[in-house]
């Protein structure tokens, strides 16, 4: 059985552990997550999360699975990790790869995928550093970075590739409401890495905009329809209007697993709807907070879907897709 690790997830002695991504950053806690009851349940309360990682993760856990069980429960374990989280399509994409293979070849696949992440996280920095600048400043909203992937992220690893061929830049990041993302994980990400940064709250973004703080936007993607909508965390559309009305560079990172031939449109994305607490309060290493009335109506979905009129270029794994070629639709990537 091979040795693998990453930022978020290890592999050793065939058991998975994650690295608690609720509990950073105050605590760096690894958690079990071995059995598929554990893994459904780590992807569903966010310990691990990042459409990449998500699909990492789920094909390791049912290729372990695979070694020693088959037939129907094989199945029953292979739709129950499919179904875990409906928006990042990564997960789907990694459980139906697996699905097509024997169960004694699923987990070889699932490792399989764990290093072709790597890679194509690789290839996303490179391609999307040509587009950023010595002296940048740029705005990053949610995590994408080695904590949403098997690699250096996406476009998070678009920044580290930049910063590492010395370009001088300085990275915005927005805290991420209502699960702080970007505070608890981005920021943490970026100073381990020593590139600097200033943490912003989500309704900073337009002011330091127009200010003229921020001159280009990086951030990830869950789900790309073929027409280059996608959907990403809640708050990236306001990012992307924003953007287009200061007429700065919007680039969506997300590599070829994230694209979804089967959806036409961002309209045929699900959006999945999350617990109404966590909007009422919040919850971590300081205890819980609520700061709303208890029954307070709430509206809580996890991610918004951002028009690709308002995307500059897509940046991919194969590639950098402008608008022209956006046009054309992503069916060959």
């Amino acid at each position: 059985m091979p040795t693998l690790n990453a930022l978020g997830i290890r592999l050793a002695n065939a058991r998975i552990h994650l690295l608690d991504q609720q509990a950073l950053p105050a605590e760096q806690h690894w958690l079990d997550a071995t059995e598929p009851e554990v893994m459904i349940h780590a992807i569903q309360q966010l310990k691990v999360r990042g459409a990449p990682l998500i699909g990492v993760a789920a094909a390791l856990c049912l290729g372990l699975y695979a070694q020693d069980h088959k037939g129907e429960e094989l199945q029953r374990v292979a739709q129950a990790l499919r179904a875990a989280r409906p928006t990042a399509v990564n997960l789907m994409w990694a459980i139906d790869r697996l699905w097509a293979c024997a169960p004694q070849t699923m987990l070889s696949e699932a490792l399989l995928i764990f290093e072709e992440d790597i890679a194509l996280c690789q290839a996303m920095g490179t391609y999307g550093a040509t587009l950023i600048d010595d002296g940048d400043r740029i705005l990053t909203h949610c995590n994408s970075g080695g904590l949403a992937t098997a690699g250096i992220g996406t476009a998070l690893g678009v920044i580290r590739t930049a910063w590492e061929q010395g370009k001088r830049l300085h990275v915005y990041v927005d805290e991420t409401r209502p699960l702080l993302q970007g505070a608890r994980l981005t920021a943490w990400e970026l100073a381990r890495l020593g590139i600097p940064y200033t943490l912003i709250s989500d309704n900073m973004a337009a002011m330091l905009m127009a200010q003229g703080k921020i001159n280009k936007v990086f951030l990830g993607a869950d789900r790309v329809a073929a027409n280059g909508d996608f959907a990403n965390k809640i708050g990236t559309y306001s990012v992307a209007v924003n953007a287009h009305y200061h007429h700065l560079p919007f680039y969506p990172v997300a590599p070829y697993s994230t694209i979804d031939p089967t959806c036409a449109t961002g309209a045929q994305i699900p959006i999945e709807e999350r617990p109404p607490q966590e909007v009422r309060g919040a919850s971590g290493s300081f205890g819980n907070v609520i700061w709303a009335p208890e029954q307070a109506p709430v509206y809580n979905p996890s991610f918004d879907i951002t028009p690709v009129s308002l995307v500059t270029a897509l940046v991919t794994d194969k590639g950098i897709w402008d608008q022209a070629s956006l046009k054309t639709g992503l069916h060959c990537i």
